[in-house]
């Protein structure tokens, strides 16, 4: 059910952000006219220069609206960068710049969380406590929310606890997913040099070839999940380039992968360098090769707090009714830095379903990527419903 009665949803509004912010993505850390656009909805309803704060970790804003009755410090959280890739669908809202598309959702995010900025300081009177709306830059792998807490996003005032919404093609439109403890996965990366001896292709025992060792590596590593940890237990580890030669009759000196590694337990995500570094060094020895393995830890588990995701349930059933919510048991490993945000607060982060009869069906990251725009309406409900909760 999409009861949109319960809250006046501004469809026609939220249709023309997302449409504008959808036709001028732009890319992490340069999201400058997209904070631009935001500063101008924010000031023109009545948020002023004592109230906002532009620029922080370079595209960031924060908007504080304090309500007419006590009550938490409340923070909705929207991105706002789009994914460095060429939008395909036939769409009068497709993207105007070549090599940069919304294809995760991040424009129907803004337009959301704009909207509800809007909705919330009409109704400022009656919001228990204060609302800081944070439009965040670089959540696709540069970490914004971890920079912006870093210049003191969660201070001034001090954030009691956190919301966060996902646009997502794996629910219904008109669905929420809620779901306790750890929601996202960690997100690590590495990346492996295999280091060989050149030579003639028609004369491989005079080389010590990089490649067959690579290759083998890419297969030997996918043993840490099949045989070394439970299968009960959400672990990926994916090698998503391999590099390697330049022609087709030249043994290579080196080779390079390049891969990511998720888990949902962060006792495994702990053990994951050694486990893969014990293989790459048995095969590599036994290979006759060298090699350079260098893990980076990147995004942390996004664990919802128990208390903060009740208020979601509680929100979810009185806007939308008890039958709209769902646990989204498919959603696999994403990686989410809000994973940041909740390690220093209370927080709680639920999908709210994309797919209709028509649209929404392309996931998230598929230069086809689009939704059904009603979502904008159920994520709005939400939204606003958190603001008022107090």
């Amino acid at each position: 059910m999409i009861a949109e009665d319960r809250i006046e949803v501004p469809m026609e509004e939220l249709v023309a952000y997302r449409r504008h912010l959808h036709a001028h993505p732009e890319l992490s850390f340069q999201e400058y006219e997209t904070a631009a656009f935001v500063e101008r909805e924010l000031r023109s309803c009545g948020f002023d220069d004592a109230s906002l704060r532009t620029k922080v970790a370079k595209t960031g804003i924060l908007a504080t609206l304090r309500g007419g009755r006590p009550g938490p410090v409340t923070m909705l959280r929207a991105d706002m960068d789009a994914l460095p890739m060429d939008e395909v669908a036939e769409v009068p809202y497709r993207s105007t710049r070549p090599g940069a598309m919304h294809a995760c959702g991040h424009d129907g995010h803004v337009a959301i969380l704009l909207a509800s900025a809007r909705a919330l300081m009409a109704r400022r009177d009656e919001v228990p406590g204060t609302v800081v709306f944070c439009f965040q830059p670089a959540e696709e792998g540069l970490a914004g929310a971890k920079a912006m807490i870093e210049e003191g996003m969660l201070e001034a005032p001090h954030v009691d606890r956190v919301f966060s919404l996902h646009l997502y093609s794996g629910l219904e439109v008109g669905k929420v997913g809620i779901r306790d403890g750890a929601f996202f996965a960690s997100s690590d990366r590495f990346s492996l040099q295999i280091t060989g001896k050149g030579g003639h292709g028609a004369m491989p025992e005079h080389t010590v070839d990089p490649i067959v060792g690579a290759a083998q590596l890419v297969g030997a590593l996918q043993t840490i999940v099949s045989r070394e940890i439970a299968a009960s237990e959400p672990v990926v580890v994916t090698v998503g380039k391999f590099d390697s030669g330049t022609t087709f009759n030249v043994i290579p000196e080196s080779a390079t992968l390049l891969g990511t590694v998720r888990t949902l337990d962060p006792e495994v995500r702990a053990s994951m360098p050694a486990r893969m570094e014990r293989i790459i060094a048995g095969l590599c020895s036994a290979m006759r090769l060298e090699y350079r393995f260098d893990y980076h830890w990147g995004y942390p588990i996004t664990v919802n707090d128990d208390a903060t995701n009740d208020v979601v349930r509680e929100v979810a059933a009185r806007v939308l009714g008890a039958e709209a919510i769902t646990d989204p048991h498919q959603v696999g490993l994403w990686g989410e830095d809000m994973a940041f945000v909740h390690e220093a607060r209370p927080g709680a982060y639920f999908l709210v379903g994309v797919c209709g009869p028509e649209r929404g069906h392309e996931p998230q990251h598929s230069p086809r990527y689009d939704i059904d725009e009603r979502a904008l309406g159920v994520g709005f409900q939400m939204m606003v419903g958190l603001g008022l909760r107090g």
